[in-house]
């Protein structure tokens, strides 16, 4: 069983003893230790006493109130949920943080309030053996579905980077992790690489890993231990097509409120968008099957069909 959310891993875990009592075969870690990655602020705790850089982090409770909380804070921030998923909340100054933290409050009961890290988006990707590595990639994002940060539109493969992949194996080793996992950063050319969570299943860029030479899911797949694999092709690029539609309606659509960073431009991005480099791979697209494609842009007509109906007033009858 290959669970692809926290949503399925969790409930999955829970219920480990069961699916094994059946016949299933599992590659998770330890649930207290799945626990422990899922949770923001646990992993950002791991991660500082590691001596892996942070962005200075306060949690508080959902019932705080934010006039109170935004006193201690140094704009600009970012706000996520602890543990659940999400797009996070910027902030610049006080109205966008107590409007920030409304939203908030009703998805989640605990709230990660961080500085706002400059830099880019990096991530790098293992196949762990009860704490050892058996495989692992990296990629650098050329563009995101998100373009404040968040899942990649389109990407190349690299070599890890040294101080990354170090301190991404502390994380994973001090988890004891079994399985697959990304560890993701924010970093500033020529400064540390600074910790933002832990991914413990797979990742939306997968693809991208297989193409180049890095086929997780197979290693995964195999039955008991597995020979170490750091080896695939460097330069290799993959492109989520829908992702990168999405990525031009973010952008047409402009910045977060709060976000403090410049932002792509419109004009720019359609012509990007309108490029295409020979050679580049697809996640979902092959000529000779060409439906997975097909699949993902109707089920997004679909949830936004759904969306729609789902806003729409119903009308009632009125009775003498």
């Amino acid at each position: 069983i290959l669970p692809m959310t926290e949503a399925t891993t969790l409930p999955i875990s829970v219920n480990r003893e069961k699916l094994l009592a059946a016949g299933a075969r599992l590659v998770l870690p330890d649930h207290a230790d799945l626990l422990r990655a899922f949770d923001k602020q646990a992993s950002t705790q791991l991660a500082a006493s590691l001596g892996i850089a942070i962005p200075k982090t306060i949690a508080v409770a959902n019932t705080e109130d934010p006039q109170e909380v935004v006193r201690s804070v140094s704009f600009p921030v970012v706000l996520k949920p602890v543990r659940t998923g999400g797009r996070p909340r910027y902030a610049n100054n006080p109205h966008q943080f107590k409007a920030a933290f409304q939203d908030l409050r009703s998805r989640c009961s605990t709230i990660l309030i961080q500085e706002f890290v400059v830099g880019q988006g990096m991530g790098y990707f293992a196949l762990m053996h009860q704490g050892e590595l058996r495989a692992e990639f990296a990629h650098q994002r050329i563009r995101d579905v998100y373009p404040a940060g968040s899942g990649s539109a389109l990407r190349t493969s690299v070599a890890p980077d040294a101080a990354i992949r170090s301190a991404s194996l502390a994380m994973l080793r001090a988890l004891r992790w079994h399985g697959v996992a990304m560890v993701e950063f924010r970093q500033n050319e020529g400064e540390a690489p600074v910790f933002m969570e832990v991914n413990g299943r797979f990742w939306n860029s997968l693809p991208l890993a297989c193409y180049a030479g890095a086929d997780f899911p197979a290693l995964l797949s195999e039955t008991g231990d597995i020979p170490l694999s750091t080896g695939y092709r460097i330069g290799v690029r993959c492109r989520w097509l829908l992702g990168d539609f999405r990525h031009l309606v973010e952008v047409w659509k402009g910045p977060p409120q709060g976000y403090p960073e410049p932002y792509p431009g419109r004009i720019e991005t359609l012509f990007k968008l309108l490029s295409p480099v020979p050679g580049t791979y697809h996640d979902l697209f092959r000529w000779s099957d060409p439906l997975p494609e097909a699949g993902d842009w109707i089920h997004l007509a679909q949830r936004i069909f759904s969306r729609h109906t789902e806003q729409q007033p119903v009308r009632g009858r009125t009775h003498a």
